[in-house]
């Protein structure tokens, strides 16, 4: 087989530059073996708005002017619908926080987003403490579905193998790469945590943080929007809801731990005061680093070697931009913005 790209990992980043490339017109196979999981188990929730210090997410508008047209055009492709919209209530606890909501309603990053006005209304089953600040204009990417019917249809294409990556078998040459029966010009990396085990790009300062979530049915809970305070309680149908997350920087299994069930229901139980069942925990590690911004870039020895990874926590929303930005670089010889280029780790 003779392509233009290997793209090696298949959750959110590598499904953004494998879209990217082909909307382009350039012929890829991806190589996964569902190692890595964080994308697959994300809540997708796309949000401006940083709630812990009522700032504005990097490139936020940049952002979500990519993301919109991206699922747009893959629910069209599919005929599946991978966006849902609602607003965020952010729970005030003190009237500091009414302050700095006011404050950062001020702040033209942000106006847009932020409703000044702070909501009073009691909501059943929420703890109420000083009102609530409301986020317009959120919702969530369906991270699953979307992930497993475009899967499908690369395997109806013959375009998806699903066998793990052996580093030590790539075969690097001046103007291709070879892997097992597989000749491409380039080869990137979109690997997640997994990035960890690959030798060309293990330098990188790639930390991951395992999170742990929680489903719940909570039948007296009618909530139709995303409440946020020490964690966030997100509707997603039939009574139940995606409760999260923790952030461990030490451990870096998969496994859900007693330890991370406590930490969710001592938090739940302060921000809500209906029944509930627990009915799933499970976990996944974010590839986050140091800086909070991508890694992207080549190789600085083997130009074809191309890493796309680093999404962290807010991967719905900033895939698509960088995929944009990663195939302008390679295919249009433009430059990478300095904060997502590696050479700022070389």
């Amino acid at each position: 087989m003779q392509v233009d790209y290997i793209i090696v990992g298949f959750g959110l980043a590598g499904m953004a530059i494998s879209k990217e490339l082909e909307d382009k017109g350039h012929s890829i196979v991806v190589l996964d073996n569902a190692s890595q999981v964080s994308s697959r188990v994300a809540a997708g929730v796309f949000n401006p708005v940083i709630l812990k210090r009522f700032t504005p997410v990097w490139n936020a508008d940049e952002q979500l002017d990519c993301l919109f047209p991206f699922y747009k055009e893959v629910s069209e492709k599919f005929g599946g619908e991978y966006l849902t919209f609602f607003e965020t209530l952010k729970v005030f606890k003190s009237i500091e926080d009414q302050n700095n909501w006011f404050m950062a309603c001020d702040n033209p990053l942000l106006e847009k987003y932020m409703n000044p006005k702070i909501l009073k209304d009691e909501i059943k089953g929420i703890h109420y403490f000083e009102g609530f600040g409301e986020v317009k204009g959120t919702g969530r990417v369906l991270v699953k579905k979307v992930l497993d019917d475009y899967i499908l249809y690369l395997k109806n294409k013959n375009q998806f193998l699903e066998i793990p990556f052996v580093h030590d078998e790539l075969e690097i040459n001046e103007e291709s790469v070879v892997y097992k029966d597989i000749t491409a010009k380039k080869i990137i990396f979109a690997e997640g945590y997994g990035l960890k085990e690959n030798p060309f790009f293990n330098y990188l300062p790639l930390t991951g943080t395992k999170g742990e979530m929680l489903f719940i049915k909570a039948p007296e809970l009618k909530l139709t929007q995303q409440i946020k305070s020490a964690l966030f309680v997100l509707p997603v149908g039939d009574d139940t809801y995606w409760i999260g997350a923790t952030f461990n920087w030490n451990d870096k299994t998969l496994d859900p731990t007693q330890g991370g069930r406590k930490e969710l229901v001592d938090k739940l139980n302060t921000m809500i005061d209906v029944p509930y069942e627990i009915v799933n925990q499970f976990g996944g590690i974010r590839p986050t680093v140091k800086d909070r911004r991508p890694l992207v870039g080549k190789h600085p020895v083997h130009k074809n070697l191309i890493v796309f990874n680093g999404m962290g926590t807010r991967g719905v929303m900033i895939a698509p931009m960088v995929a944009k930005q990663l195939y302008n670089y390679l295919e249009n010889k433009e430059p990478l913005p300095k904060e997502i280029d590696i050479e700022r780790f070389k």
